[in-house]
C-alpha cells in the first residue's frame, strides 16, 4: 500500500510543491521574454477560450504558440502579475495537446534552436 501523495510528497531532494513553484517561475521568465521580444503569441487569461472560468475561478491560464505548437499552463491567481504578458478576455481556442504533446513541443523547439558548438558537450 502506497502513502498518500500531497504537495510535501518528496523524491528525496525537492517537494512537489518546490517543483511546481520552479515549473511557474521558469514557465513566467520565458513567458516574459517571449512577450517582450514579440517573437511568438503569448498571453494569459482568467477564461478558457468557451468563456468559462478556467478551472471553475481563482486560477488563470497562460498560453504560448511556438513553431511546433501549442504549450499551456494554468496557475493560481496570486500569481498573475509575475507574468507580464498580453491579457486575452479570451484566450486562443486550446488544441487538445496533453502534457506530454507539450513536451515534445517544448523538446523540439528547444532542439531546433541549439546551436551546433553547445547542443550535446560540456565545455572542458
Amino acid at each position: 500500500m502506497y502513502g498518500e501523495t500531497d504537495e510535501n510528497t518528496s523524491d528525496g531532494i525537492h517537494t512537489f510543491a518546490e517543483l511546481y513553484h520552479y515549473r511557474m517561475l521558469y514557465n513566467a521568465l520565458v513567458f516574459n521574454e517571449w512577450a517582450r521580444g514579440g517573437r511568438y503569441d503569448v498571453h494569459k487569461s482568467i477564461r478558457h477560450s468557451d468563456g468559462e472560468l478556467c478551472l471553475g475561478g481563482g486560477w488563470f491560464v497562460v498560453y504560448a504558440t511556438l513553431p511546433t505548437g501549442q504549450i499551456a499552463n494554468h496557475y493560481r491567481m496570486r500569481h498573475w502579475g509575475l507574468f507580464r504578458i498580453p491579457e486575452r478576455r479570451v484566450p486562443v481556442a486550446w488544441d487538445g495537446h496533453t502534457a506530454d504533446e507539450a513536451a515534445d513541443r517544448m523538446l523540439r523547439f528547444l532542439t531546433a534552436q541549439a546551436r551546433p558548438d553547445t547542443d550535446s558537450r560540456p565545455a572542458t
